[in-house]
């Protein structure tokens, strides 16, 4: 990247796969734009919803497995309607204590008692649930796929036995998931062996490891339709530009069939971590893109990331209230587009800052 002049490699992007520049990509949007226009002109429930948005919501059902999706212009938009869909104020819902701001907000706009569990800890949810009256109304759990400032996936597939159990809904913000986790970049279903039985509300965005914009929900024919009629934030906003559904079609097409740009990113978070342990440096244990450098205090974690853009690398500093108190770090992002000597370099640079007397 380019800023004020400056030259620097990023390490802290969310575009994963690279695809954000990908020639297909560019060219897909650009024809999009000479056929539709620019803008999508309404709402999807006007007449903003066009052939591009809907054979793009029924490539994402398929591809993920589900009977159906739906568009969303931003993934804070599609949490918000979602639960506001769902939800009054007589039923509950229960979110991971690390769950992304856009679910807590969607939990408290909904009306409904939330309650928070510990940290990718299914037993005190199920502790939770336990102590709710068989004939309560609707509950439903709400986590990220994987967390956006820890790097690490939830634990899907014994969130889902402890939502059936109780007779809960679980839905999953994968959007750092869905595209970079499993054999074919599915997702955090994929990763565990998951259906739409076992996880019946998936929500993933766009503007990350697709390269575009926007967000979808998939789920069955009735939430789909539920969605359409009750979520105020998909019924009272303009729909996304149609050139922005085609390149996105593009980029699932892409994914599917270019499985080299996940092997890329893979390959490049498999080296950073080698590199890491080579340089004592102490990375949180994530296994994802997302790999944190716990700093703790914050004015050390905004002066090391003032220091690496000195010396050519932008790796944001990530401070509260965005983390907990006392956890500030350097949230180092890897995409399949980072060469090895990108890598080294960063990591060298780290070490010999970390060294130096504070």
């Amino acid at each position: 990247m380019i800023i004020d002049d400056s030259k620097v490699i990023s390490f802290c992007s969310n575009d994963y796969l690279g695809l954000a520049n990908h020639p297909r990509l560019k060219q897909a949007m650009i024809e999009a734009v000479e056929h539709y226009g620019v803008g999508s002109g309404a709402a999807h429930l006007v007449n903003g919803h066009s052939s591009a948005h809907h054979q793009l919501e029924e490539e994402l059902a398929d591809f993920c497995g589900y009977p159906r999706a739906i568009l969303f212009s931003t993934g804070y938009m599609a949490n918000l309607g979602l639960c506001q869909a769902l939800l009054d104020k007589n039923d509950h819902v229960f979110e991971d204590r690390l769950n992304h701001a856009s679910l807590l907000d969607g939990g408290l706009i909904s009306g409904a008692r939330l309650q928070r569990y510990l940290h990718n800890d299914v037993s005190s949810l199920q502790k939770k649930l336990a102590k709710l009256n068989a004939d309560d109304t609707e509950k439903l759990v709400l986590t990220d796929g994987v967390f956006s400032m820890d790097g690490d996936i939830a634990r899907l597939a014994e969130l889902s036995v402890a939502c059936r159990e109780s007779a809960s809904w679980l839905m999953v913000d994968d959007a750092h998931g869905f595209g970079t986790l499993g054999e074919t970049g599915k997702g955090s279903l994929q990763y565990f062996s998951l259906t739409a039985d076992d996880v019946p509300v998936y929500m993933a965005t766009l503007g990350k490891a697709m390269g575009t914009a926007g967000a979808f929900i998939a789920g069955s024919e009735e939430l789909i339709e539920t969605i359409i009629q009750q979520a105020r934030t998909y019924i009272y906003t303009t729909a996304m530009p149609a050139a922005i559904a085609e390149a996105t079609r593009c980029s699932l097409n892409i994914i599917q069939t270019e499985p080299q740009h996940l092997q890329n990113l893979n390959n490049n978070i498999d080296y950073f971590k080698t590199c890491c342990k080579e340089a004592e440096l102490n990375v949180e244990n994530s296994l994802t893109a997302i790999q944190p450098l716990l700093i703790g205090d914050d004015q050390k974690a905004i002066d090391l990331s003032q220091k690496l853009f000195d010396k050519g690398f932008l790796v944001t500093a990530i401070r509260p209230p965005t983390v907990p108190q006392g956890t500030s770090r350097l949230r180092i992002t890897l995409s399949a587009k980072h060469q090895r000597d990108h890598i080294e370099q960063l990591i060298e640079t780290l070490s010999q800052l970390l060294d130096q007397p504070q």
